[in-house]
Parts: structure tokens; sequence; C-alpha cells
């Protein structure tokens, strides 16, 4: 149960963010919040999607992965990608899209390794997802395995 700790609370979990390798996973959405872009050189304000995705390749290799999906004409494109992916949009159909719809959702996603440097200098790296696969891709036949505790990024 998540809460508030006070200043003198024992604490006992540790860290478990595990880098996956590249490849395709399938997913669960597990936790969906509304957020805002504040805006960048890419990107204007917008609102935002912010999904926790629990991913898993059916050969042991188990995670989470924190994705975005910004509200804005520009990324249009991978907000259809997204719900074809788990069922809920059909090629060349509209769709109202139904946020309240999305936890739970499955589908299969494309997990690279992110690299990028800290403030602090060092180089660091995580995963992102830079695919959602359509439900009738190949890609899509491995197993869908959804109870495990995932790592954080």
């Amino acid at each position: 149960m998540d809460r508030e700790l006070n200043w003198d609370d024992e604490i006992l979990e540790e860290s478990s963010f595990t880098l996956l390798p590249e490849g395709d996973y399938s997913f669960t959405v597990k936790s969906f919040n509304r957020g805002r872009h504040s805006g960048s050189a890419k990107l204007p304000a917008c609102n935002k999607a912010e999904l926790e995705i629990a991913v898993d390749d059916g050969k042991g290799n188990r995670g989470t992965i924190f994705h975005n999906l910004f509200l804005h004409t520009k990324c249009e494109g991978i907000l259809s990608a997204f719900f074809i992916s788990i069922g809920q949009k059909k090629h060349g159909e509209p769709l109202r899209m139904n946020w309240s719809t999305v936890i739970g959702a499955k589908g299969r996603c494309k997990v690279a390794v992110d690299k990028w440097t800290g403030n602090d200098g060092t180089e660091k790296q995580n995963n992102k997802i830079t695919k959602f696969y359509e439900p009738s891709d190949a890609n899509t036949a491995a197993p869908q395995t959804t109870n495990f505790k995932a790592g954080t990024f």
C-alpha cells in the first residue's frame, strides 16, 4: 500500500531496476495517469498519458517501462499505433480515445536500450518502447505473462 513516509519510518524496499535486452515483448498496461508536458524544442505544451507498462519476452526477461503518450497532433501516429496494438482501434477508422479501458490492456511492443549522459557526466541507460505492433503482426505470437514484480526506472 502506497503512503507518505514519516522522517523516522523504517524502510526495506530497494531498487530492483533491470536493464532489459532489446527485443519484442508482450505488454500489459499496469497504470495510467493524466499528466502535462510543459513543452520542449520538439513539442509544445500538451496533455500526456503517463503509462506504467509491464513487459515480458516469454524467455524470462521481465520489467517495467514508464512510457508517455503525448496528446498532440504531431504524435497522432504513435497514439493510433498504441490503440491499434491493444485492439481498440482499426486502420482507417477514427477512434475517440477511451482512457478508462487502457489499464489491463495487452499488446506487443519493441523495446530498445536508450543511452544518455547524466548531469554527473556518467553514461546512463534505460529501456524505452520504440514501436507498438499490430495484433495481426507475426511478432505477436509470443505468450503474454502479467504476474510478476517488475523493476522500476
